[in-house]
């Protein structure tokens, strides 16, 4: 099948994403709690704004406005019989601003978890996950989408439903799981874990990685700890919040400067990412600055956990566990930006 991703990854050796959706939207006024998927149909022009945000800011790789697109999800708000809308949607806005940029974009399929816990834990199983993810992975293709993005995953099941559902459809795939729990995912999974799972899979990834949970240092402590599992072929991304949340004036703000995502962004590449972007909190001009600072910067050797708390900052304390061998991290220094 035409594959988009795979193209530009022969021929780059890093590609950079886009940033936050939710967090960038709510600064346009989207209302907490809202479901930001409602506007591809509500407020067109805002989405397409958001996306030519980062468009200009040089990602090479933008998400739809989608993670919540499933039936599962949308039914929280009454409009579950409007997946295929909704996906389609979104995807056409994203299509059409990347024609009118006239560069090689991969508009890339966002895939949130349903939100419910899969068999034998809940009552979700395998066959009817599969469903949900297929209806809204077709509205997705249906709207020009290249790749399947599955995104903040934490489960086994949960992730085998979605790679089955991409291949039903059609599309190529790339999955990344938070790591937030003990440097695990809310279901166990570590790094590791991730890459003999993914190795495993009937379906062959684009890419696998992580995205999300608690903050720059602690996704890079986890990709140095799979560095030297990596196999020649294997793609890996990388896309963390910006900084830590924080309450400023009954809003939820990331406190990650550009200065600081800039310095993540260079050590992931070193840490062997060769996909990069930001999460929660990551702006347009955190995006711009990420950029300049890889394509500036030479590739250095691979950091270590003290490179990394020296330059981006300390490790939460569920993250001291990454380290390969599950020994503590010892924290020195100061944080600091550089």
């Amino acid at each position: 099948m035409p594959n988009l991703l795979a193209d530009l990854l022969a021929t780059r050796d890093w590609l950079l994403t886009d940033g936050a959706t939710g967090t960038n939207l709510m600064g346009m006024g989207l209302s907490h709690g809202y479901p930001p998927e409602l506007w591809n149909v509500e407020h067109p022009d805002k989405i397409r704004q958001h996306y030519r945000s980062f468009i200009e800011a040089g990602s090479d790789i933008v998400l739809t406005n989608t993670f919540g697109g499933t039936s599962c999800r949308l039914k929280l708000h009454k409009a579950e019989h409007r997946v295929a809308e909704i996906n389609r949607a979104s995807t056409v806005l994203l299509v059409e601003e990347i024609r009118r940029s006239g560069r090689a974009i991969v508009a890339a399929g966002s895939i949130g978890p349903t939100g419910e816990l899969f068999q034998p834990l809940g009552e979700m199983s395998h066959v009817q996950g599969v469903a949900a993810f297929a209806e809204q992975m077709q509205g997705l293709k249906d709207g020009g989408a290249d790749v399947a993005w599955i995104e903040t995953m934490f489960s086994e099941p949960e992730i085998a439903a979605a790679v089955e559902a991409a291949a039903k459809v059609g599309l190529p795939a790339v999955v990344t799981l938070s790591f937030d729990t003990s440097g695990r995912t809310m279901m166990g999974l570590s790094p590791a874990d991730f890459v003999k799972l993914t190795r495993a899979m009937p379906e062959r990834l684009v890419a696998f990685g992580g995205n999300c949970g608690t903050g720059a240092p602690d996704l890079l402590c986890g990709l140095i700890s799979i560095s030297g599992m990596l196999t020649q072929g294997e793609v890996v991304v990388a896309k963390a919040n910006c900084g830590l949340p924080e309450f400023v004036n009954d809003q939820v703000c990331y406190n990650g400067t550009p200065e600081l995502m800039a310095g993540y962004a260079v050590m992931a590449r070193d840490a062997g990412a060769r996909i990069i972007g930001g999460c929660c909190g990551t702006t347009p001009h955190h995006v711009a600055i990420m950029r300049k600072a890889l394509e500036q910067t030479p590739k250095g050797r691979c950091p270590t956990i003290e490179d990394v708390i020296a330059r981006i900052g300390p490790l939460t304390g569920s993250a001291r566990t990454l380290v390969e061998g599950g020994a503590p991290v010892k924290r020195v220094g100061r944080r600091r930006a550089t």
